[in-house]
């Protein structure tokens, strides 16, 4: 019943689904760390939501239609809550000030040139990836749904073990907090959800993902010596368009 209770409370934190009060009521804003390993159910939830609007709109608009209708779902689903910590950290990062400056600037609610630029790119790119694949109409399903679970559960890489670059605020809830289990746990649960919509050859993309997003953490590291809540919103973004993008073959 609890891992319920935090699978709720993780939608309800992840995304702009209504969880009713009493669902998550008797937990602990502490306990939302255990959720975790929940993350791959979340990711499933929204994939399967897009899913469903790329088949509906697809009927009658075709496949690109459809694909920006998905990826806009998915969007809209999470409230843009990933994609504003894309923007920030893109603005933060390639802003060239001392970490400190950059920390204030990726707080800073106004959106920047490069946040700007890193939107219109994300989102086209996933767009067209998600057109490319719907050729291969038996596989496209399987991975719109697996996208977003890869995603969020990659997401483990930027919180385990990191040090939480701020003083304070919502990513102190998971950062640095995830103990070793609760990591190989959720990385397992993704890796069997994505076996089973999306085949053999998915692992070693997510493999690779994975390989991508640490290097990405390095960098992160290296220049705000540690993670913040925009910096994981923008790595669930790129894990989940690069997963993608791997897939096209």
């Amino acid at each position: 019943m609890k891992y319920i209770k935090l699978f709720l409370a993780s939608l309800q934190f992840m995304s702009r689904i209504p969880v009713p009060e009493r669902y998550t009521s008797g937990l602990d804003i502490t306990d939302y760390r255990k959720g975790i390993i929940t993350f791959p159910l979340v990711g499933l939830v929204v994939g399967v939501i897009s899913a469903f609007v790329f088949v509906l709109t697809q009927m009658w608009w075709g496949n690109l239609l459809a694909a920006a209708c998905a990826v806009l779902t998915m969007a809209a689903i999470t409230g843009g809550f990933h994609l504003d910590g894309l923007a920030d950290t893109a603005d933060g990062i390639f802003s060239s000030r001392p970490r400190a400056r950059m920390l204030e600037i990726m707080r800073d609610s106004r959106i920047g040139t490069h946040g700007t630029l890193a939107l219109i790119f994300k989102i086209a790119l996933h767009i067209l990836v998600v057109y490319q694949l719907a050729e291969n109409q038996a596989a496209v399903m399987g991975l719109l749904i697996a996208a977003p679970v890869v995603g969020r559960s990659l997401s483990v890489l930027l919180m385990y073990r990191q040090n939480y670059a701020r003083e304070s605020g919502v990513g102190n809830l998971y950062i640095g907090k995830i103990s070793g289990s609760e990591f190989c746990q959720t990385l397992i649960l993704c890796a069997v959800l994505v076996f089973f919509l999306a085949g053999s050859y998915a692992l070693l993309t997510i493999v690779a993902t994975a390989v991508v997003v640490l290097i990405y953490r390095t960098l992160i590291q290296n220049k705000l010596g540690g993670q913040t809540g925009d910096t994981i919103g923008a790595g669930i973004e790129i894990g989940e368009l690069l997963f993608l993008l791997l897939m096209v073959h």
